[in-house]
């Protein structure tokens, strides 16, 4: 993880560990970069992924204020680090329950971007929240990019772990939103009803370099999910 993006973990850890409101004026740059014992322009690009992430934002001449935040419970779907970001004060857990390496066919290659027969992790679980079951997930993983997972390092955050282990930089993603009635296997998968309604998710995440190295598809339990956007 690079030093900007330590910086900013940090100061969004102050951010909410203080329940800072929204319009809490922030140190000024300098006084951040003195503060860090970094440069300006580190503290300048960790306040830009803040803004970017939603967390804080910016008045020409005034200073550098928080943002307000989603509320408690809801997924915010501006942001690319996973569930436990915007859901710190859960517990968020997972169960496998499949877990391979396999080769890419026709229909993977092209959303995760790479050829076919390309080594690939499958990662399918079930993700809790406060031991609810929140969603179904089913992850592919570019073993060219993500090149050591496991079914252990899949119980818990996939994300935590290939900032922190693999130093990964994520960037951005694309998320194709749109709603459908249960299936018989999902619906038994989340512990509701066929036919029950449910909002799909199919995500393609990219490191900052702009390539991509990771496609799921999310299927939300809709008793135990809310989300948040901001714009």
């Amino acid at each position: 993880m690079l030093k900007y993006q330590i910086i900013a973990n940090e100061i969004e850890d102050n951010i909410y560990s203080n329940d800072l409101p929204q319009g809490t004026k922030l140190p000024t740059v300098e006084n951040l970069a003195s503060e860090y014992k970094v440069s300006k322009s580190t503290i300048v690009k960790a306040i830009e992924s803040l803004v970017s992430k939603g967390i804080v934002y910016q008045l020409q001449g005034s200073g550098i204020f928080v943002r307000r935040r989603n509320r408690s419970g809801y997924i915010d779907l501006n942001i690319t680090q996973g569930f436990t970001t915007s859901l710190k004060e859960f517990n968020i857990t997972s169960k496998v329950l499949e877990f391979n390496l396999i080769r890419a066919d026709e229909e993977i290659s092209e959303l995760i971007e790479c050829n076919i027969n390309d080594e690939i992790y499958l990662v399918k679980r079930l993700r809790y929240i406060d031991d609810e079951i929140m969603c179904y997930e089913e992850a592919y993983y570019k073993k060219s990019i993500v090149p050591y997972l496991t079914k252990e390092i899949a119980q818990g955050s996939i994300f935590e772990y290939l900032q922190t282990a693999l130093n990964l930089n994520i960037g951005f993603s694309d998320r194709y939103l749109h709603l459908e009635k249960l299936d018989n296997n999902h619906a038994n998968l989340l512990d509701l009803t066929p036919n029950d309604p449910a909002m799909i998710v199919l995500e393609q995440i990219y490191l900052s370099s702009g390539v991509c190295f990771n496609v799921s598809k999310l299927v939300y339990n809709y008793k135990n999910t809310q989300f948040f956007l901001q714009s």
